[in-house]
């Protein structure tokens, strides 16, 4: 009987160490999440900026086909390339023609790195048709 009252002591005693540890690193989880959180930010963004540059660039490069089928058919190209965007990124869209090559460059709203984000596309309507 003495040799299960020892094992009975035993396991109390720690159950009462492993309850005096788990009380001093009761708060251990909420330290290590609030030290993850900018970390997570940060690669929230980044996935956010990478996104929002590859949409960017294939708003640019349907809008830059759009003006170039529009300079083959005779229209403004200007008009096409706008209509090609969503009605939101107009304002952050610029259309260049020269000759018969239409450039546009698109912004994404992307806090801090709109600028190196630029989708810009090209597309070339051809040859001056002959008359």
């Amino acid at each position: 009987m003495t040799a299960r009252v020892a094992m009975t002591a035993r396991a109390g005693a720690r159950r009462r160490r492993a309850a005096e540890r788990g009380g001093s690193e009761r708060g251990q989880a909420t330290v290590e999440l609030t030290a993850l959180l900018p970390l997570l930010a940060v690669v929230a963004l980044s996935a956010y900026s990478v996104l929002a540059a590859r949409t960017a660039d294939e708003q640019a490069g349907a809008a830059a086909e759009a003006a170039a089928v529009a300079l083959i058919q005779e229209r403004d190209p200007h008009a096409a390339a706008e209509d090609a965007l969503p009605r939101e990124v107009r304002r952050d869209a610029t259309v260049a023609v020269a000759d018969r090559r239409v450039t546009v460059t698109v912004e994404p709203r992307v806090p801090l790195l709109a600028g190196r984000l630029t989708g810009r596309e090209t597309a070339d309507a051809g040859p001056e048709p002959a008359p």
